[in-house]
Order: C-alpha cells, then sequence, then structure tokens
C-alpha cells in the first residue's frame, strides 16, 4: 500500500526537531496535525524535557503544513505533565476531539543522554475539546498512571497511548509502561500494556498481561498504532526495534487482533524497511522511521504519518505523510 511521498509532505522547522504526529480533519475537510516538538538548539535528546504539542494545518491530509499554535504548552513543573508533553493521537468520540499524550515534570536540566527524573516521570493522560483549534481541557490527574504495586509492569512509567473503539463499544488501549524490576535509573523492564473503557476520559481498567512480547527480548518493539478495521479485527503497526520478529531489521511490522489483548503478527508482517520513496529524488535511507500513525478515508488507511531522522548525529528530524493505496 505503501506509495511515493512529496518533498512537500515533509513538515520540517530549521528551529525546532519534530517528531510523532496525529492528523484528524474537520467538517469542512481541512486536516488539522498535532505533532511533538522542542527547540533544536537543545538536542535531540530535550524531548523529555522540553517537548510540547503543537498544532499544524493544511488543505489536504498530504499537506503541506503550517504551524498554528501550541495545543498543550508547558504550564507549570508542579503539575504531572507541566513541562512536557509528547507523542500525540487525537481522535473523534461522538461530537468531541480527544487529544491523547504522555506528560512529563521534573528538573528540566540537560544530559549527554537523557534525563531520567523526567522520563521515570512519564504518565499518559487525555485533553478535550469540542473544536481542533481549542482551547483543550487538560486534568490535574493522569487518565493512566503507574500501577501502586511496586511489582506492576508499570509501577514505574507509562507512556505513549495508541487507542481505538472495538465493534462492540469498548475502547481499548494500548500503552508503553516499565517496571521496577531492573537497576536504576532506567529500571525496567519495558513492555506494552492494555487497558480498557467505556468512555474516553475513563476510567480505565488494567490488563494485567504484557503484548507485542517476544521471549528472551527485554524491549523488542515500541510505538504501536492500533485500530479497527472494516471488520471486527483490530491492527497495530509496530516499530521493531532490532528485528524481533521479522529479518528486515530496524521496521514496521503489521500485527492483528481478535479483541486488542491477544497480539499476533500478521500473515505479511512488514510494513517498511528504514527508507523513504520520494517523488523528486527516488528512495532514501533512513536512519530512524518511527511513531506511526494512520488517517483513514471511508475507513481505510490513506495516510501514514512517520517521524524521520536520517543519521546517526540526530541534529535535526521531521514528520513525513505517506501516500497509501488500498488493495
Amino acid at each position: 500500500m505503501v506509495r511515493a511521498t512529496s518533498e512537500d509532505s515533509k513538515f520540517i522547522d530549521e528551529d525546532f526537531y519534530i517528531w510523532g504526529a496525529s492528523m484528524v480533519q474537520d467538517e469542512a475537510g481541512k486536516s488539522h496535525l498535532f505533532y511533538s516538538r522542542w527547540p533544536r538548539g537543545l538536542g535531540h535528546n530535550a524531548w523529555v524535557t522540553h517537548s510540547e504539542i503543537a498544532h499544524a494545518v493544511a488543505d489536504q491530509p498530504l499537506g503541506p503544513y503550517r504551524h498554528v499554535d501550541v495545543a498543550l504548552p508547558a504550564r507549570g513543573k508542579e503539575m504531572w505533565d507541566g513541562l512536557c508533553t509528547h507523542n500525540p493521537t487525537v481522535h473523534r468520540f461522538g461530537k468531541k476531539y480527544y487529544l491523547y499524550y504522555m506528560g512529563t515534570t521534573g528538573d528540566r536540566k540537560q544530559y549527554s543522554k537523557i534525563n531520567w527524573m523526567h522520563r521515570n516521570n512519564q504518565r499518559i493522560g487525555v485533553a478535550v475539546a469540542d473544536s481542533l483549534d481549542g482551547p483543550w481541557e487538560r486534568f490535574d490527574e493522569p487518565l493512566i498512571d503507574v500501577s501502586q504495586d511496586e511489582g506492576a509492569h508499570d509501577a514505574l512509567m507509562v507512556s505513549n497511548p495508541s487507542i481505538c473503539r472495538r465493534k462492540d463499544g469498548l475502547l481499548v488501549m494500548v500503552y508503553k509502561a516499565a517496571a521496577k524490576r531492573n537497576p536504576a535509573p532506567a529500571h525496567g523492564p519495558v513492555v506494552h500494556l492494555v487497558a480498557t473503557s467505556r468512555s474516553p476520559t475513563g476510567p480505565f481498567k488494567k490488563h494485567p498481561d504484557p503484548v507485542f512480547a517476544k521471549l528472551g527480548d527485554r524491549f523488542p518493539g515500541e510505538d504501536p498504532f492500533i485500530w479497527r478495521g472494516r471488520s471486527e479485527k483490530l491492527w497495530a503497526i509496530l516499530k521493531d526495534m532490532r528485528g524481533a520478529y521479522t529479518d528486515a531489521g530496524r521496521s514496521l511490522v503489521l500485527f492483528q487482533s481478535s479483541d486488542g489483548f491477544d497480539w499476533k503478527l500478521a500473515d505479511h508482517p512488514l510494513v517498511s524497511k528504514l527508507e523513504i520513496k520520494w517523488k523528486e529524488s527516488g528512495v532514501k535511507k533512513v536512519k530512524h522511521l518511527e511513531r506511526p500513525q494512520l488517517w483513514f478515508e471511508y475507513d481505510s488507511p490513506a495516510v501514514l504519518f512517520c517521524a524521520v531522522d536520517e543519521d546517526d548525529a540526530r541534529e535535526h528530524s521531521y514528520n513525513v505523510a505517506i501516500p497509501l493505496e488500498e488493495r
């Protein structure tokens, strides 16, 4: 289904790193993109301390997109999401829009690798609005918090939500989590868990068993995007960290599920290698192709959004909209 895309579909800003992005259209057909960004001068690892969820628009799904405003700005380190909002996924349920995200807080100090305080304070939230132009109502408490059981899979941190509605109306959320079973500061292991609710704003019931697990691999994949197809079946695109699921190495892979709890590798699992097909310049290898998100037209996947950086230096990044052709 993956087709060549245009340079006009590359959303890039000289002053900011741009990372994961999620799009939804308003009733007039305008495309609204909610995306993570942070100042380029702070380096790649400032995603965990200085990211903010911003808002861009375009006249059509493939862009070009233009920045409009910041949807979820910093709001004070005393708040659970007060200094950093990241990895959005936006949905319309009923007459309202729901912007799910990771939020965190801490000391905002910059380190050569990562600020573990900010990483370990990650929690999952949702903001609600009547319009994609806002205002967005945020909450004083996370939508998904860590479990109080010190031995739980999500005792340390929770982040990166993805959500869809099953045919029976149940909302299924898959999220990333870390336990406290390994040494500080990273702790872990890192897994993915499932929570369910009848309401977009919860409460969500957690289910105990990890999904997308790979025996013997402590961190096989991340960043799943889940959705329901035209039947009752659920699907997920997942970042394969190093070739845990196929022989393609780091890549994007496809899973399927009948209920959202039991996930199996699809019959044809490879979605994309680390490359982009550009109409103007042909196939280009990239270093990271991450945070997959889909936009649907008439219930069919029509555009794949991915975060991209092109080399190991990680001095810049962008998001790209990739057209899909139904098969």
